[in-house]
Parts: C-alpha cells; sequence; structure tokens
C-alpha cells in the first residue's frame, strides 16, 4: 500500500462521517421508506418525520446506537402521526433496541400491542410522544403505551397516553428513571414502575384512570427487588374508570378509584402530591398475595413512607369485598392512607405528623377482606425523613436541550 493509500484509510477510520438528517414524508411508501431509514441510520443521524398521517400496516424497529427519531409535533394539524390502526399482527408500533435513541414529538395511534417498546436500550428519552387508542378503553387495546423495559438511564418526558389495557406509561425491570411532566388518562394503569429502581415519578398527571399510579414488585421476573422509588408533586384525581384489563392479567386485580397503589416494594417515597376523587382510596400499600415459588421474592412492602400531600375528597365508593362494612367502621369514607397491615418486621409503612392512615390488620398474604379488622395506624408519626437521590442521568435532560 502506498503513501496516499495510507493516509486515506487513517482518515476513514480516524473520525465518523458527520451526523444526518433524513427526511421522511407522510404518502405512498411512507412505511418502507421510514424503516428503510432506520436501518440505513448511522450513530448521530436523525431521522425526521413530516407532518401528517403515516398510515402503516407493520410495527417499526430500530437497533442502531445514538439515533434520534423526530417529529414536528404530537398535537394539532401539523403532528406527525404513526397510524397502525391496520397493523397487521399484534407486535408493537415501534421496537427500539439500542442505546442512547431519542424519541421525540410524534403519535402512535392504535397499534394492535404497545405502542412503543425499548427492551435492553440504555439512556433512552422518550418526550412529546402520544399514544392514543383512538376508541377509547378496550381490553382488546394493547398493553403498553410507552414501555421501556430492561435499561439503564430512562426519562420520559411531556407525553400522552390513553387507552392502554395495561399501563400508560410502563417502566420495569430497569434503573435511574425520571417519568416527569406527562398526562396519563383513560388507562388501567396511569404509570407502572415495576421490578426498578432508583425512579423519580414527578409533575404527572394521572386522571380517569382505573389506578392512577403503581410501584409494584413481582415474582419470576429476570430483574427483581425493585425501591427507592419517589412520586412527587403529581396530580392524582378522577381516577374512576372500570377496570378493562384482560382477564389474568395482574392489573386486572386494580380496583376502580385507586390513587397510588404500592405492592411489595422496598423503600417508596410519597409527598407533595394532591389527591382528589379517587374513590376507593388515595393511597394503598399492600403486600402480593398470590401463590408464588421464587425463593429470591419478598412479598412485603417495606420502609414506605407517605409524606405531605394534599387530600381532597376520596375513598367514599371503595371497590372492596365487605364495602358497606368498611364504610361503616370508618364513617362513610375510607381514610387518605390504607395499610392492608402485613408487614415482614418493624419496617412497613411511615406516615408524616398529620397524615391520616388506617390499618385493615391482616396478618398474612391473600387473607380476606372479610377478616379485617380496621384501627388506626399505631405508628410514631414522622416529623422528617431522608430518602436517596433518584432519578435519570443529567445527561438524558441534556441531550434535549
Amino acid at each position: 500500500m502506498n503513501r496516499l493509500a495510507l493516509a486515506a484509510v487513517l482518515l476513514a477510520t480516524a473520525a465518523p462521517l458527520a451526523a444526518e438528517t433524513q427526511r421522511v414524508e407522510p404518502g405512498d411508501g411512507a412505511a418502507q421508506r421510514l424503516q428503510e431509514a432506520l436501518i440505513l441510520a448511522a450513530p448521530g443521524d436523525v431521522v425526521e418525520l413530516g407532518a401528517g398521517r403515516f398510515v402503516l400496516t407493520d410495527g417499526l424497529s430500530l437497533d442502531v446506537d445514538g439515533v434520534t427519531l423526530r417529529g414536528a409535533g404530537m398535537d394539532g394539524e401539523n403532528a406527525s402521526v404513526l397510524d397502525f390502526t391496520g397493523q397487521q399482527g399484534a407486535g408493537e408500533g415501534l421496537l427500539v433496541t439500542s442505546d442512547n435513541v431519542t424519541l421525540r414529538d410524534f403519535a402512535v395511534e392504535n397499534p394492535k400491542g404497545d405502542g412503543i417498546k425499548s427492551k435492553g436500550a440504555d439512556n433512552i428519552i422518550y418526550s412529546g410522544i402520544r399514544v392514543t387508542w383512538t376508541g377509547g378503553p378496550k381490553a382488546t387495546n394493547g398493553a403498553y403505551g410507552i414501555y421501556p423495559v430492561e435499561s439503564t438511564g430512562v426519562l420520559v418526558t411531556n407525553s400522552k397516553v390513553s387507552g392502554a389495557s395495561d399501563a400508560g406509561i410502563y417502566v420495569g425491570q430497569s434503573r435511574d428513571i425520571t417519568v416527569r411532566g406527562n398526562l396519563v388518562e383513560y388507562n388501567v394503569a396511569g404509570i407502572e414502575i415495576e421490578n426498578s429502581r432508583n425512579a423519580l415519578v414527578t409533575e404527572n398527571i394521572a386522571t380517569r384512570n382505573t389506578g392512577g399510579l403503581l410501584v409494584f414488585d413481582l415474582p419470576g421476573l429476570p430483574v427483581m427487588n425493585g425501591g427507592n422509588v419517589i412520586l412527587r408533586q403529581n396530580v392524582v384525581a378522577d381516577n374512576d374508570t372500570p377496570n378493562f384489563a384482560p382477564p389474568g392479567n395482574i392489573v386486572a386485580s386494580v380496583r376502580r378509584g385507586t390513587g397510588v397503589l404500592v405492592m411489595a416494594n422496598d423503600g417508596v417515597l410519597i409527598e407533595e402530591n394532591a389527591f382528589e376523587n379517587n374513590p376507593t382510596a388515595h393511597i394503598m400499600v399492600v403486600a402480593y398475595t398470590q401463590p408464588f415459588t421464587d425463593e429470591r421474592y419478598n412479598p412485603y412492602a417495606r420502609n414506605v413512607i407517605v409524606g405531605f400531600n394534599a387530600f381532597g375528597r376520596g375513598g367514599d365508593d371503595p371497590q372492596l369485598d365487605g364495602k358497606e362494612q368498611l364504610l361503616a367502621a370508618f364513617g362513610g369514607a375510607l381514610p387518605p392512607v390504607l395499610w392492608d397491615g402485613i408487614v415482614e418486621k418493624d419496617n412497613g409503612l411511615k406516615i408524616a405528623k398529620g397524615v391520616t392512615g388506617w390499618s385493615l390488620n391482616l396478618s398474612k398474604p391473600g387473607q380476606s377482606l372479610a377478616e379485617a379488622q380496621p384501627g388506626p395506624l399505631m405508628l410514631t408519626p414522622l416529623e422528617s425523613w431522608e430518602f436517596p437521590e433518584v432519578g435519570a442521568p443529567a445527561a438524558l435532560e441534556a441531550r434535549l436541550k
């Protein structure tokens, strides 16, 4: 190889080519052109969606690191809409399996499965994304709207989801998570954090769901031991949609009118939220009640702190067994904080001074509510507390600027 040829090789390998923007417009052949753009994109590239409706019959996929998929907006006349109404099969609308991806400013409508799923995609951003099932709440809708799973570094912000038959925004088996400034309505669960650690859920509006905010830990999953979750400065109101989850789904057991439901997690802080008109209860803290064989699993809710929150009307129409007896025992409405009373050690639930909480005083997971013996929480109220710093890495926030 001569010197000129060698120099050319060295220059070619020393630095990547400049990032490019590939623009895709709706219209004839848009589905093929869009998928080709996602396949051919190089790290750092932007795939830009024009305004209008992209009619798609198959799901899309992205497996290139460092790509931005950006539309013209998620709402309004100039929105970029990925329309999966005629989708064949039951897959998700968009599947992302690469790292450092940014998804922003477009809508997904009527996918047969999940709206957007990212799996094993570290440092992923969802911003200004709308996922909607336009026919309203139905069991035949996809399970999840925005669905990052098995990821480290997740930011979901300024997005909207409605109609999901499981959870509007679901983050599972992940860590270092921020879910901020979103609107979730008419889903079974508005936002669900499951088997995940170090999550901040803040400044969201959860309304007209079956349950507003859920923090679960479940057995039998590859990633276990969820915890260190903060629910702060959210509006959780009017969650009164009847449960429309398919039978057998874990959220099919969520009672209509649940504001926050914490189940089997270790370390959850609930503070500075506004609760209004959640007919079953504003906050419920419970153990996992189903049989399990996973020796790694702890079914108890541990180290849950309910700090200062604004509690309005709620608990006056609980969808619980023994409803009439419970209402009579509580004087016509369940208290703002309701705990099943099932505790592993003296580390179950702690409440701030001035917060009203009652226990059902059950003794073991799966025990019937008919055996409940409701009484005020016999806990020393907290006047102050500390909690770990949680949330997505600052570098994710910086990528949106």
